[in-house]
């Protein structure tokens, strides 16, 4: 699958045990089929993108105010953002309310349920059809090592990645892990450089 020195030459930030990382991710890859050089590639290029280089396991939303207009111009404006700018919890309670199995505005679900993980696993739907018991503690998510990975390759498994891994097909890689093609550039550098060393 992969090895220790293979990881380090890739995501030389990581901080954490990286021989606990490592078997982690082999255990969890292998039980999810992403066990080829282009399935493998794909997977930890996507993860690295989401997470930094395996070193932020928890959504930044502390925007400005041109932030938060540029970046959710669907719920903020130059004239309301000022109210959120910020202030992360308020912006996530905001741009996460009433969607993908969150409460309103005021459940606090936004924030509770923000992206977590090396996938960025994002609202209370997607928590609840993960695991019920990391719903009741999410933060878990942003802190266990194991947690962390199954959570990413059950999101690999559910969403038929490896076929799109199959092809090398970095563009539908992204749309459907971040419903856009944000970071595609920095997303295809790290997949070149993972399939060369695999």
């Amino acid at each position: 699958m992969i090895t220790v020195p293979t990881f380090k030459t890739l995501y030389p930030n990581y901080k954490g045990d990286v021989d606990k990382f490592v078997a982690t991710l082999n255990l969890e890859m292998g039980k999810a089929s992403i066990n080829t050089p282009k399935r493998i590639a794909a997977f930890l290029s996507q993860c690295a993108h989401e997470s930094a280089g395996f070193t932020v396991f928890s959504e930044n939303l502390n925007y400005s105010v041109v932030g938060l207009a540029t970046t959710f111009p669907k719920y903020f404006n130059n004239n309301t953002a000022g109210a959120y700018a910020r202030n992360p919890q308020k912006i996530a309670n905001k741009v996460y309310a009433s969607r993908m199995g969150n409460g309103d505005e005021a459940s606090g679900d936004g924030y509770r349920y923000r992206g977590r993980g090396i996938l960025q696993l994002t609202g209370k739907a997607n928590y609840m059809a993960f695991d019920p018991e990391v719903a009741k503690n999410p933060d878990i998510l942003a802190s266990d090592v194991s947690v962390m990975v199954r959570s990413a390759c059950w999101f690999w498994t559910r969403n038929s990645l490896n076929a799109l891994a199959d092809k090398s097909d970095i563009i539908g890689l992204t749309k459907r892990i971040n419903g856009g093609t944000n970071g595609l550039d920095d997303r295809v550098n790290l997949y070149n450089k993972a399939i060369k060393l695999l």
